[in-house]
This record gives C-alpha cells, sequence and structure tokens, in this order.
C-alpha cells in the first residue's frame, strides 16, 4: 500500500470555535492509481492534500506513506520525504520568475546536492517530456499559462517521486490548454506514476480511476466514475 490514512482529523481553533477541517478521514491509495478529489470550496480537500503531502500534520490520526508512520518522523526527515517521494503542482504555477524554465526545473534537484551533470541529464529529460525542449531557457512571463504549468510538472515529476499532487492544475488556463495538462497527467500515469488530482471540475475528475467527495471534512467514495 502506497498511502494509507486511518481516521486523519485536523482541527483549527477560530476563537473560541474549533473548525474541523477533516473529521475521520480514512483513505487508501494504491501505487499506480489516479484519484480525483472533488469538492466545494472549504470543504476540506486542499487541508487533505496538504496532509498527504507532508505540509502539514493530523490533529489526530494515523499516516503511512510507503509503511512510514509520517507522525513519528522528525521534521528534517519530512522534508526529505516530501523532496524524494512527493511531486506537487499547484494551480498557481508557483514558479521563480528570475529564473528559466531550465533553473526552475534544475532546482528540486539542487536541494537533494545532485552532480550537475546528472541534474542537467534529468531536467532535460523532464522538460522534454512535456514537450518543453525548446523553451527551457525560456523565463515564466515569456511562456503561456499552459506552458507554465508544464514547467511545473517537470518540476514536479524531476526527482521521480512516487506521488504526483496536483491541486487545481488546470484552473487557471482555458479548456485547451487545461485538456492539454490533463492528458500529461494521464501518460505519466500510465508509465506508472500516482497521481492525486484535487479539482472542482467534473470533466477533469471524470478521467481519474476513482473519484473521491470532500463535503464538510468528511470523504465519500463517488458514483461519477
Amino acid at each position: 500500500m502506497l498511502i494509507s490514512l486511518e481516521n486523519i482529523d485536523k482541527h483549527y481553533k477560530m476563537g473560541n470555535n474549533i473548525v474541523k477541517a477533516l473529521d475521520n478521514v480514512s483513505l487508501m491509495v494504491e501505487k499506480g492509481e489516479f484519484i480525483a478529489v472533488i469538492g466545494q470550496s472549504g470543504s476540506g480537500k486542499s487541508t487533505l492534500m496538504n496532509i498527504i503531502g507532508c505540509l502539514d500534520t493530523p490533529t489526530c490520526g494515523k499516516y503511512l506513506l510507503e509503511n512510514c508512520m509520517i507522525n513519528c518522523v522528525k521534521d528534517n526527515e519530512i522534508s526529505e520525504i516530501r523532496n524524494k517521494k512527493i511531486g506537487f503542482v499547484f494551480q498557481g504555477f508557483n514558479l521563480i520568475p528570475t529564473l528559466t524554465a531550465f533553473e526552475n526545473v534544475e532546482l528540486t534537484l539542487i536541494y537533494r546536492k545532485m552532480n550537475k551533470h546528472k541534474r542537467q541529464k534529468l531536467v532535460e529529460q523532464a522538460l522534454s517530456s512535456v514537450g518543453l525542449t525548446s523553451r527551457m531557457f525560456h523565463k515564466p512571463h515569456e511562456l503561456s499559462g499552459g506552458q507554465q504549468q508544464r514547467v511545473a510538472i517537470a518540476r514536479a515529476i524531476v526527482g521521480s517521486p512516487s506521488i504526483i499532487l496536483a491541486d487545481e492544475p488546470c484552473g487557471n488556463l482555458d479548456s485547451n490548454s487545461g485538456a492539454e495538462i490533463m492528458e500529461i497527467f494521464h501518460q505519466l500515469n500510465k508509465k506508472g506514476n500516482t497521481i492525486i488530482l484535487i479539482t472542482h471540475d467534473n470533466n477533469s475528475a471524470k478521467t481519474a480511476d476513482r473519484i473521491l467527495v470532500m463535503r464538510d471534512g468528511k470523504l465519500h467514495e463517488s458514483c461519477m466514475a
């Protein structure tokens, strides 16, 4: 089992009130699955992604990632797990504007202290896989929105992570660019990548192997697929 969440709660204190962002959430994800999580704004789907991505910790419950109990891991080890096992793709691209596409993707491998020659080869392969060989030395403002999101995907996959977490990856794109991005995710999935897609777009969700619905902090199986 790649991911196992068991009875996960995430609570926030707002004044005198306790808000349950996640309420007794359990989830099992097998290696190679393509899962879509849908829900309205504030339903808890981004909080779920943050827990799975080791960007946040649950208030209670158990989280196992490749049989490692994440709840018991130290902060410095969490950073290493996140860097090596999880690739992130966000709605806002999150590219550094002063760096080229190549340099944005390369940063992931610099953090791993990988030697320059190996870095260069892997970055070129990642950018080639998303169709950006001819644009790798352009800066973000010289790229379209769809191209910027391709750079973000290349950055997510360059280190060969076990999981790709995509949070509304087509939210800032037109329908054609969004369809192209979804096709890239499906090609990655066919190559063995595990994809967890957070989205409000039912059409994108319907292309996944399994659809889950977040509602008021609770996770439900969907009958949409």
